[in-house]
């Protein structure tokens, strides 16, 4: 890896992944915000300084105003394989675990760093702050019945009531930061579903009450429980429904 003049390094024109518009500009203020990661990932060229991987990168770092930038050479590559490096870098494999994004970091955040495709509202609306509605996940739940300790991860929780109790605060000050510490308990849905499954009647009732299970989707729309996908709600305009 060397640091070397940005003006050497060649754009792949046959580079057949490119960003447009917003999530553009989201990678050039990422880039002018957080230049370290540049280092830590540098832009792929071959031995004539054509890039292989990072072309978008690279476009930004010129929008951006940057003179240098690293690069890696990957030199001993065949024609080939440089194709073959082109399209696999472009690749994305796996899945984001939303469940974990949204509880370890701002929706905000993840949409200025140019993260997409959130099943839930990432707009971060100011009358919604400390609230997300989500779209309802659905769940196909197996014979088992889970320990109910099982359906959360209260660690961060208990942490929190931790430190609290042994602050110097007054008890109603205690009293309120124990309460909303309660937004840091992560709910496990699969297993809350194959709990609800193998419950009785009673049980089951509650848990809709809760909005821990959804089981009348118009109903949960109608409390707030859940928004719906613009496409979604389109049908049911077009159909009458709304």
């Amino acid at each position: 890896m060397e640091l070397v003049k940005i003006s050497k390094v060649i754009p792949n024109e046959n580079n057949p992944r490119f960003i447009k518009d917003s999530k553009f500009k989201k990678l050039v203020k990422s880039i002018k915000e957080f230049p370290e990661m540049l280092k830590l990932r540098p832009i792929v060229v071959n031995k004539d300084m054509v890039v292989l991987g990072g072309n978008m990168r690279l476009k930004a770092c010129n929008e951006a105003g940057l003179k240098e930038v690293y690069v890696l050479k990957a030199d001993e590559l065949t024609k080939e394989q440089e194709q073959e490096f082109i399209v696999k870098d472009n690749v994305g494999f796996g899945e984001w675990d939303w469940d974990s994004l949204a509880n370890e970091w701002e929706l905000k955040e993840l949409e200025d760093w140019g993260l997409d495709g959130f099943p839930f509202d990432a707009e971060d609306k100011e009358e919604e702050k400390y609230t997300r509605k989500i779209e309802a996940p659905t769940y196909k739940p197996n014979n088992e019945k889970p320990n109910i300790n099982d359906l959360t991860d209260d660690a961060k929780y208990k942490e929190l009531i931790t430190d609290i109790n042994n602050s110097t605060l007054d008890e109603t000050e205690k009293k309120f930061l124990i309460k909303s510490a309660q937004r840091h308990i992560v709910f496990d849905y699969s297993k809350i579903a194959d709990y609800y499954a193998n419950s009785n009647k009673e049980v089951q009732d509650l848990m809709e009450k809760s909005a821990l299970i959804i089981i009348d989707f118009d109903k949960a729309i109608e409390s707030g429980y859940v928004k719906l996908t613009n496409d979604i709600a389109k049908s049911y305009k077009k159909n009458g429904i709304l």
